[in-house]
């Protein structure tokens, strides 16, 4: 049996939470942010706030006490939005020890520094008192929480630069209904789970705009080319970018009506103003809104072209027309498809 620390009770952290305690052989502790949230639990095992009409199991244990939570944990699951990570983490250092399994499962780059969840995490644990070398994964690929939460069959990946350690969580996290496929390339899974946001976005402006099946399918091909230039200019590797964390959560979170990023992007393309939209969503997190102002920083660091995250960039943060966005991808100048 494994003693699990989900860190961050969101819709995707009270999921996991789920899924794992699903197995039967796991003893899960869930953190919260929110009082409200581990109220509700308690009290009903639901999470009302995040993931209402998705039961609980009554085994998972719910706190608002990091302490109590990772004390005495062997894997620690990190599920929070990714601007609050750092933070997060940093109140975590002195509870974790070097003998831990640490798994990230937040998809994003942080805005300052530009750095993956997993640079992220081995910053605050490498630098200052009480700093280790952590035993480290991230797992991304094609998931709706309440999916999930509901058992509906699932596939992700699990990558570390240490083959065992991501043995042990594909292991671990497994069963019949939510599968883990191993690769070594942290640096693809974590930026085609991070960007797809963006893109995501796009997908709902398009469908705002009242566009069809055309526009949307060259927009996720297009911008999975984006999204395996970043990759490969920052270390990554191409298949990668065929893969779970790469095309499968793409597709799935550009069509897919669960898709917080894409609903954004409806929104937008029917005239909203962002601002008014975030406000709507109560607490939830939509990691695209966030993530594009990193992704175009990264990309101008490494040197590569990224239109359509350019555009989606303007219409969030400069108030560009979402029509005249479209207009000015497709007014570029030509090239060759594989262009990089």
């Amino acid at each position: 049996m494994a003693r699990i620390a989900v860190i961050g009770a969101g819709a995707w952290g009270t999921a996991l939470s789920i899924a794992l305690a699903r197995k039967g052989s796991h003893s899960i502790t869930l953190w919260a942010y929110e009082k409200e949230v581990v109220e509700s639990i308690r009290a009903t095992h639901v999470n009302k706030l995040f993931l209402d009409g998705c039961p609980i199991p009554e085994g998972v244990k719910v706190t608002q006490s990091l302490a109590e939570a990772i004390t005495g944990a062997d894997v620690v699951l990190s599920v929070m939005p990714s601007h609050h990570a750092r933070r997060v983490w940093s109140q975590m250092k002195p509870l974790l020890h070097r003998d831990m399994l640490l798994v990230s499962a937040t998809k994003g780059i942080e805005n300052d520094s530009l750095l993956r969840m997993t640079e992220v995490v081995t910053d605050v644990l490498t630098h200052g008192e009480g700093s280790f070398q952590p035993r480290l994964c991230a797992i991304s690929g094609p998931t709706f929480a309440r999916e999930v939460a509901k058992g509906f069959p699932t596939t992700i990946a699990v990558a570390s630069a240490d083959s065992d350690l991501s043995v042990q969580v594909q292991e671990l996290f497994s069963d019949s209904t939510f599968r883990l496929y191993r690769s070594d390339d942290v640096v693809g899974l974590e930026l085609g789970g991070s960007v797809k946001n963006v893109i995501a976005i796009a997908a709902g402006v398009v469908d705002g705009l009242g566009f069809g099946h055309n526009t949307v399918a060259g927009l996720i091909t297009r911008g999975l080319a984006e999204i395996t230039r970043l990759a490969i200019a920052c270390g990554g590797r191409a298949e990668t970018m065929a893969g779970l964390s790469g095309l499968g959560d793409l597709v799935l979170t550009c069509t897919g009506g669960l898709s917080r990023n894409r609903s954004v992007g409806v929104k937008l393309g029917r005239g909203r103003k962002l601002d008014e939209i975030i406000a709507e969503m109560h607490g939830m997190v939509a990691e695209g809104v966030i993530t594009t102002n990193a992704t175009v920083g990264l990309a101008q660091r490494v040197g590569v072209e990224m239109p359509i995250t350019e555009q989606i960039h303007a219409v969030l943060h400069q108030g560009k027309n979402p029509r005249e966005a479209m207009r000015d991808l497709m007014n570029r100048p030509l090239t060759h498809e594989t262009a990089f």
